[in-house]
């Protein structure tokens, strides 16, 4: 352990913190799923720190279920985006 996690999970938070800011203010759906996306990547980012800093085992299992959880909310929601954009033929 460096020290430097602490700092690192303290800017990666702050991070956190103007993303939702940035989410509220959104225009569109696909800019607030990029800033989710944002959010469980820095997520995972400040549970791996901390669980480095700290030796914690326990938060690098949560870290992973959260990335799991931001890959398959990134997928559906492109799959849904996909079919949104699609034109349904007319009978």
């Amino acid at each position: 352990m460096t020290g430097i996690e602490f700092p690192l999970a303290l800017f990666l938070l702050v991070n956190l913190i103007v993303a939702l800011l940035a989410a509220a203010r959104g225009p569109t759906a696909a800019d607030r799923m990029l800033v989710a996306l944002l959010f469980g990547s820095t997520g995972v980012g400040i549970l791996v720190l901390l669980a480095h800093a700290g030796a914690g085992h326990e938060l690098v299992d949560v870290a992973l279920v959260l990335a799991l959880l931001a890959a398959i909310t990134g997928v559906a929601f492109a799959g849904r985006a996909w079919h949104a954009g699609e034109k349904k033929p007319h009978d």
